[in-house]
């Protein structure tokens, strides 16, 4: 079955849903590492990816920005750059698949305990959560704001690049 849009998942609403050990088949998440980069060396500027409204990223979008942001960094700043995903996607989101065509009037269910299936995972993210953060030299500020301009075109909602030093 195809991936719903992100749309359908955006919203932060209901109860949240974390306990996997109650749940069978809940899938793999897509979010392969979480810290990414030169680990080692500790950098003077840190660069964020903060949200300015309150939604559900799924850990696939999560992963698509992060994918995004490296790369640009290992073109413009190779092993000058640290990047951290900030947020863990607990959240687990479900779904109830109903059958579609012909005839399936009559083999559904329809909303009869429709409490769904697990189907993939989620970051539940309020207004000004940190979802990425670059931690780079001064001479790769622009490279940093560039790798998280990109990723925030993978993310379901509206960002915006919070740059702090680090150096105290």
């Amino acid at each position: 079955m195809t991936r719903k849009p992100a749309r359908m998942y955006r919203k932060v609403e209901g109860q949240i849903y974390t306990r996997r050990e109650y749940m069978g088949g809940v899938p793999a998440l897509r979010v392969t590492q979480f810290d990414t980069g030169n680990l080692k060396t500790e950098f003077p500027w840190s660069l964020s990816l903060g949200t300015e409204e309150a939604a559900q990223v799924r850990d696939v979008a999560l992963e698509a920005a992060r994918i995004s942001a490296v790369r640009v960094l290992e073109k413009a700043a190779p092993n000058e750059f640290r990047l951290k995903v900030r947020r863990y996607p607990h959240q687990i989101l479900r779904e109830h698949k109903m059958a579609m065509g012909a005839g399936a009037d009559r083999i559904s269910d329809g909303m009869r305990r429709a409490f769904g299936k697990p189907v993939g995972h989620a970051v539940r993210a309020p207004i000004g959560a940190e979802l990425l953060t670059v931690y780079t030299t001064e001479g790769h500020l622009d490279a940093a704001k560039e790798a998280l301009r990109k990723a925030s075109h993978k993310l379901p909602v509206p960002t915006r690049v919070i740059v702090s030093s680090t150096a105290s």
